[in-house]
């Protein structure tokens, strides 16, 4: 059974002393990354802060903020060599999960619209497009939209 439990990635809290490879995978995967006080923020706020690792490699991470019967997943990443092969949706699904765990009846997330394959994955997962928060991320041209999705759990 141990040999069946090591050949499957595990989610765990993430924690302060993760956030060097955190950074590392943020800063390869993002062209505007997440700073190390969004992470720290985030941590001291109580916010679901979760990792997917493999063995002692970081496959992904999210962060998961839940309040007034609702949740809203800030940062859902997944580092390039472990890209393409499952692990958003499991990463995604685990976020499910646990915003029906905190009893949340609806999840949101953002996503960029130039970002097709998140997209691509959020639909498939039952989210809807709800709406667009104009220029809410930084880009090299300025802004860029945001998607705002969401789906009832």
């Amino acid at each position: 059974m141990s040999a069946q439990l090591e050949t499957l990635p595990r989610f765990r809290p993430m924690r302060e002393a993760d956030l060097d490879g955190v950074l590392e995978v943020e800063n390869v995967i993002y062209p505007h990354p997440w700073s190390r006080g969004n992470f720290e923020d985030s941590l001291r706020a109580g916010y679901g802060c979760w990792l997917l690792e493999w063995r002692q490699a970081l496959v992904g991470y999210g962060v998961l903020m839940p309040g007034a019967g609702e949740a809203h997943l800030l940062n859902i990443s997944v580092a390039r060599d472990w890209q393409r092969q499952g692990h958003g949706r499991a990463l995604l699904d685990f976020f499910v999960a646990r915003s029906r765990e905190l009893r949340a009846t609806a999840l949101f997330l953002e996503v960029r619209p130039s970002n097709a394959a998140a997209r691509a994955l959020y639909a498939g997962q039952g989210f809807r497009e709800l709406g667009r928060r104009p220029h809410y991320y930084p880009a090299v041209a300025g802004r860029e939209d945001a998607i705002l999705m969401g789906r009832q759990l």
